[in-house]
């Protein structure tokens, strides 16, 4: 297994797939994650529905892994209730900043390559993206989050990320407060 960092980290980028680039080669063990960085990735960010950033070597240009964020919220409509809504509402804003949704960043994809799995690279990519935002906040984004495929929950709430809503699905909702980034 090859650890990223032995080389030092600043070997390494992550940068935004720009306009007409295709990733010829990727493999994460997901059929659906590699078709998406390799086929369809520049179709979603072209039609303004997310943009994808790929983490590399700078040297080799092998890509690492990627992800694709897209604006999100958090809602009523999240919630198995108005109940609950209201408890998670009340539990992180003030009576004044009582809204009907809150503006978000969905994950959409993450994917490692199957080289460096378990070398830490996921969650380095989650930090930086907690700090993208939570520096870089130019718009109001409050939370990050994901439908996590069910094999992936774990390593989510390993990143302190937490339950929307916990019914059975092939996907789990899960939140991650930017107000917890350092």
């Amino acid at each position: 297994m090859t650890n990223f960092l032995e080389s030092g980290f600043n070997d390494y980028e992550v940068r935004k797939l720009q306009k007409g680039e295709t990733i010829k080669s990727f493999d994460c063990g997901d059929e659906d994650l590699n078709d998406f960085i390799m086929n369809r990735a520049e179709g979603y960010n072209k039609a303004m529905l997310s943009v994808t950033y790929v983490f590399e070597h700078k040297m080799s240009g092998k890509i690492i892994g990627y992800f694709s964020l897209a604006n999100d919220r958090i809602s009523i409509d999240n919630f198995d209730s108005n109940n609950t809504f209201n408890r998670f509402r009340r539990h992180l804003f003030k009576n004044e900043k009582r809204l009907k949704s809150y503006p978000a960043v969905k994950i959409c994809r993450l994917g490692i390559a199957n080289d460096f799995h378990g070398c830490g690279v996921g969650s380095m990519l989650l930090d930086f993206i907690k700090s993208y935002y939570k520096r870089g906040n130019n718009a109001g984004c409050r939370f990050l989050t994901v439908d996590a495929y069910l094999n992936a929950v774990s390593f989510y709430e390993r990143n302190k990320f937490q339950y929307l809503q916990k019914d059975e699905k092939r996907t789990k909702l899960l939140y991650y407060d930017l107000n917890e980034a350092i």
